[in-house]
């Protein structure tokens, strides 16, 4: 008897260890089909979905209220599932290399709590190795098993896009990998439980780990590029956007734009695959060049804020600056690696303290992470410029009068507009006198 019939049968369980905005959408969904247990070591989040509450916003309130999905922080609960899926961060230390710790923590728990015949998927972003040179001894050690008799390990690469309510988990080709064609096909056929357009069956677990970072290294470098041009064009005193609009008419344009890179994959990903590289004695020559791009954007815009301010004969210690966006993206409260932090580490060395509104981030969470105080929209006024950051549909949905009504009460050419992610009408804005700038 497979496993895969144990899960359909409810003779066995799946179990997921971390449950963010990669693990906890995917506890969800295979819970419609079999029984879940959903592990993570913080005790508050768990409550929260306890409770019927998504912070991630992923699924939904109401979906967490109405799944089975049982939640847990004890540990030892995993020992009731023989299927085990491990979604913890994996980001990066503040010398740009990879941080294991989290993967190698939550291999320690699994391993402790693991039974015989059980088999493990890690969905965490690793460079090309880690699943087999690093997990499976710890996983070895813990529980005394033996990889390949006693238990079986496959790679499963997280593919969630925070915030998209389209390409959600379900409608993503999930590619899969194990460590033999027995476990290839056990894993494929449970993720074929939920994933609605199919899986895809890596020939290996390298291949499978080396395919996740390489997908989002490829977009860090296709937006690298546009940044460059950016910041080049803007030298040239030439509208980047309308570039890229003349350019997209072709058939075979890519449809980049320049922006902040941030967030916990295309932000992280080309480092842990430039760091297994060196380590093999090669040294990046694209992927380094397109990170060092991307990271100094904020630099790149808070220097432009700065410049407009001064064109708006605005006193730029004195200056009221608003930062519309905290987020790493659009209409998702995640605020990992969010690059708009280093627009406001740049101003702060101008002796500027912004003014920081999101509503979509956590305050509690800003203010952790970043030392930043949210405050509430309704409640800004008298600014000399806007900073809008993020692209969130309430921004996006403001008004003329509802934005001339956070500035102060002067002429138009000095109210200072800097548009990151160039969501509004740049004609509209220069027709009513605004002092406009975008990326």
């Amino acid at each position: 008897m497979s496993l895969f019939s144990d899960l359909i049968n409810k003779r066995a369980k799946i179990s997921v260890i971390g449950l963010g905005y990669v693990g906890m959408p995917l506890a969800v969904s295979f819970a419609k089909e079999v029984d879940v247990i959903g592990f993570d070591l913080n005790e508050k989040k768990i409550q929260l979905y306890s409770n019927g509450i998504d912070p991630t916003n992923e699924v939904g309130n109401e979906a967490i209220k109405n799944t089975t999905v049982e939640f847990t922080a004890d540990e030892t609960k995993i020992k009731n599932a023989k299927f085990h899926i491990v979604a913890v961060p994996t980001p990066i230390n503040s010398d740009k290399t990879p941080d294991l710790c989290p993967v190698e923590g939550a291999s320690t728990i699994v391993g402790r709590n693991m039974t015989r015949g059980s088999i493990v998927v890690y969905e965490s972003t690793v460079y090309p190795g880690v699943t087999e040179d690093i997990c499976i001894p710890i996983l070895e050690k813990e529980s005394g098993l033996k990889c390949g008799v006693d238990f079986k390990v496959g790679y499963s690469p997280e593919r969630i896009n925070p915030g998209d309510k389209v390409n959600t988990l379900e409608k993503i080709v999930k590619i899969v990998s194990g460590m033999d064609d027995g476990s290839l096909e056990e894993i494929a056929k449970v993720y074929e439980l939920i994933i609605e357009v199919g899986v895809y069956r890596a020939s290996s677990i390298k291949v499978a780990e080396a395919a996740k970072v390489v997908e989002n290294s490829q977009r860090d470098i296709n937006i690298a590029f546009m940044n460059e041009l950016a910041m080049v064009f803007d030298r040239m005193e030439i509208d980047t956007k309308e570039v890229i609009e003349a350019m997209n008419t072709k058939w075979n344009a890519l449809g980049f734009y320049p922006g902040l890179v941030g967030g916990h994959c295309i932000g992280v990903d080309p480092y842990y695959f430039v760091y297994q590289a060196e380590k093999l004695g090669y040294h990046s020559q694209i992927i380094l060049s397109g990170r060092k791009i991307n990271d100094g954007m904020g630099e790149f815009v808070a220097n432009a804020i700065i410049k407009k301010l001064i064109l708006a004969n605005k006193v730029v210690k004195q200056a009221k600056v608003v930062i519309l966006g905290i987020t790493f993206k659009e209409n998702c409260p995640d605020i990992r690696n969010s690059k708009v932090f280093d627009i406001i580490k740049t101003l702060n060395e101008y002796e500027i303290e912004p003014i920081v509104v999101d509503p979509q981030a956590d305050a509690i969470d800003a203010k952790l992470e970043y030392g930043v105080d949210l405050v509430d929209l309704n409640t800004v006024n008298d600014a000399d410029c806007l900073v809008f950051t993020v692209a969130h549909d309430e921004f996006k949905n403001m008004n003329w009068e509802q934005i001339d009504g956070l500035f102060g009460d002067f002429d138009n050419k000095e109210k200072v507009i800097v548009d990151v992610k160039s969501i509004f009408d740049k004609a509209e804005l220069e027709k009513r006198g605004y002092s406009y700038w975008r990326l």
